[in-house]
């Protein structure tokens, strides 16, 4: 994966001070973002944050009510005054239901793009077997969608998208529709894909591990805003709020007080935490415990009660209590543990995020 941030050089697309609004309800506010060439970023988000209306106004499927827009430097997008149209933006889309023609065969679902601005039948063939067969689907060109597996089909939807190397790739939660298990493997397919491609692409989500596992960085939507945009390994090493903590589920909020003599102490006196306060001024605030900086250890001076104990095949899944009401506290375990019964926890300080209030 790239790990790199946008060259403001050579964008891919730049979007400033985006904002949409239906009627007096705002649903984007101020979206700002930059893409670098052969980059993938995922917008993820709730039902309802405003990714997929995003998505729309890059695609030119809808206006926005304020803001600028460019991909691949040109501008598109110039507040309410000027929206390029879908067809001048050379831009691919991948859709949720792949929208492939039946009737159709692969070679000519692939060519449709280059039909639709008639370039020549053999201009097309060409250009379409070169996408098949960048996305390894060659042999297949003479067949119809309905013979080819969930996968294919992926692969033919990107061949079209991709037939006349756009700028861009949108991508519409092309996987959501599908069973967890199929959507895991042909995530990982799609990731491989994309970076052995180098596509450029903003790829819309609502599922975490999709997201993390086909994305560059991850531009975690809440409320119609950009609350935080990160390589996946930062987003979770470093949530920028609590909403981005608790959205991304990636431990225990606790709520309590920090003090310089004492270091974080919950609201009950029931939990002290050896956090490192730094500059963090004194008072209310909450402190996030990550799965990934708890184990159990029978030296640790944190106590937990057992929830439920889960078998894993290679392994236990404890899940904790802390103050008899916090549910969302994982850890791994070599062997089972009693429900109910309390195990003390060693606690990695270092992993620890304090939230003044």
């Amino acid at each position: 994966m790239m790990s790199h941030m946008p060259d403001t050089g050579r964008l891919a697309l730049r979007a400033t001070d985006i904002a949409k609004s239906f009627g007096d309800t705002q649903v984007l506010r101020n979206i700002a973002l930059d893409l670098a060439p052969g980059e993938v970023v995922a917008l993820l988000g709730p039902s309802g944050c405003g990714k997929t209306t995003l998505l729309r106004i890059a695609a030119g499927l809808l206006s926005a009510s304020s803001g600028q827009m460019q991909i691949a430097g040109t501008r598109v997008v110039d507040g309410s005054r000027f929206n390029a149209p879908p067809e001048t933006r050379g831009i691919g889309m991948v859709f949720q239901d792949y929208a492939i023609w039946p009737h159709l065969s692969v070679l000519d679902n692939v060519a449709f793009p280059l039909r639709m601005r008639k370039l020549g039948r053999t201009a097309r063939a060409d250009r379409a077997k070169r996408a098949l067969d960048r996305v390894g689907l060659l042999h297949l060109a003479d067949r119809f969608p309905g013979t080819l597996s969930g996968g294919q089909q992926q692969r033919v939807a990107l061949a079209r998208a991709i037939v006349a190397e756009p700028p861009l790739v949108l991508f519409d939660e092309p996987l959501s529709n599908l069973d967890r298990e199929l959507r895991e493997g042909l995530a990982l397919e799609m990731g491989a894909l994309l970076r052995d491609l180098g596509l450029s692409a903003i790829y819309v989500t609502h599922d975490q591990s999709e997201a993390f596992t086909i994305a560059d960085r991850v531009a975690v939507m809440l409320g119609g805003e950009i609350a935080q945009i990160d390589t996946p390994e930062q987003l979770f090493a470093a949530p920028s709020s609590v909403e981005v903590a608790q959205f991304l589920n990636i431990g225990a909020l606790i709520e309590g007080r920090v003090c310089s003599a004492r270091g974080f102490t919950c609201n009950r006196d029931r939990l002290s935490v050896p956090v490192r306060v730094g500059s963090a001024p004194e008072g209310p605030a909450r402190i996030l415990i990550p799965r990934t900086a708890i184990r159990p250890d029978a030296q640790g001076a944190l106590m937990a009660q057992v929830l439920r104990c889960q078998f894993q095949g290679d392994r236990y899944l404890l899940h904790l209590g802390l103050e008899g009401d916090t549910t969302n506290l994982v850890c791994p375990a070599d062997h089972a543990v009693a429900v109910h019964s309390m195990i003390p926890l060693a606690i990695d300080a270092d992993r620890l995020r304090l939230f003044p209030h």
